[in-house]
């Protein structure tokens, strides 16, 4: 097991990238908490706030075609891989014209045509499905790679060591991502566990494990990258512990009063948001000016999403039955 090292120096172009990336995640989710606490949003909801390097940084080390899965903090990543604002929006909202038709809401964001595969609302069960969209890939000898994350909470569940003995067994190209941000629902990662670094786990199996910085889009990049060279080269599976923080509560129901206000501005003085307009600044890429610019781009942007789910019609109810299991396919269901 290894502590990542940032090697490459990056060009204007990708950081700006991360830069508009992350912001556009930081002010949807930013919107989409006051939506919640107006009623507009119901159900689940939990916001990607702080963790915006992780998917900023996977997604210029990763190819189109890599097909990605993660868990129900999925948001951040969804709007990464290029599904619209608008879409997610209105999900959130439960509309038809949301990534999923208006029903799957906050947890369950899926769009095949960016290959992404969710948004799952049962701890753990994407390391499994993660596992199955890598062996697909090697199958069809696409040389494309699976990306599965998962919370520290989920890296405690039984199916993560039968998935990383299989894959390690087989040499399915996964990378499998535990997004450590120290607490899953409430509690803290030490006290559910006597090894604290959960790359550790992929030892056991011989799998190439990592320990990441999650507040470093150049690290998480760049470990990435690794990673998934790793995997093409049909070496099978890699392991990554991206350390990163959300910001927030578990979900918009949790007043993280678990942790201390002086953890939380430990993190948020770090935040990568303002580590990469800092770093542009510094190295003369941009002006001040530009990135105002793309601050009022990104409100623009999430102004309008919210009116256009506001704007978009509920599902249909003949919709109720699409995308289901059927009498008329399954007999037995209604027997």
């Amino acid at each position: 097991m290894a502590q990542a090292e940032v090697t490459t120096t990056f060009n204007k172009k990708t950081y700006l990238f991360w830069y508009e990336t992350m912001l556009r995640i930081r002010r949807f989710e930013e919107r989409a908490g006051m939506l919640y606490q107006q009623r507009k949003i119901r159900g689940f909801c939990h916001l990607y706030i702080g963790q915006e390097a992780v998917a900023a940084g996977i997604q210029t080390a990763s190819k189109p075609g890599d097909p990605i899965i993660t868990a129900y903090r999925d948001h951040g990543l969804a709007l990464a891989r290029g599904i619209t604002s608008n879409a997610c929006m209105a999900e959130l909202y439960g509309k038809s014209t949301g990534c999923t038709g208006g029903k799957g809401g906050s947890m369950h964001f899926f769009d095949v045509s960016k290959r992404f595969y969710g948004g799952h609302g049962i701890v753990g069960a994407q390391i499994g499905l993660g596992a199955g969209l890598g062996f697909a890939e090697k199958y069809k000898k696409t040389g494309n790679v699976a990306i599965c994350l998962f919370g520290d909470g989920a890296a405690r569940q039984g199916i993560l060591h039968e998935v990383f003995n299989m894959c390690m067994t087989w040499k399915v190209p996964v990378v499998f991502i535990c997004e450590n941000n120290f607490y899953a629902m409430g509690t803290s990662v030490d006290r559910t566990s006597n090894v604290t670094d959960i790359a550790k786990l992929g030892l056991a199996y011989d799998m190439p494990s990592e320990i990441v910085d999650g507040m470093s889009c150049e690290e998480v990049h760049n470990v990435m990258e690794k990673a998934l060279d790793h995997c093409r080269s049909g070496k099978g599976p890699y392991f990554l512990e991206i350390k990163t923080y959300r910001y927030k509560g578990h979900s918009m129901s949790d007043p993280a009063k678990y942790r201390t206000k002086a953890e939380l501005q430990d993190y948020k003085d770090r935040d990568p948001i303002k580590d990469v307009a800092n770093t542009m600044i510094e190295n003369g890429m941009v002006t001040e000016r530009k990135l105002k610019n793309i601050e009022n781009k990104i409100k623009e942007e999430v102004d309008e999403c919210v009116k256009f789910a506001q704007d978009s019609p509920y599902p249909d109810p003949s919709e109720l039955y699409t995308d289901n299991y059927t009498q008329k396919d399954y007999p037995f269901i209604m027997d």
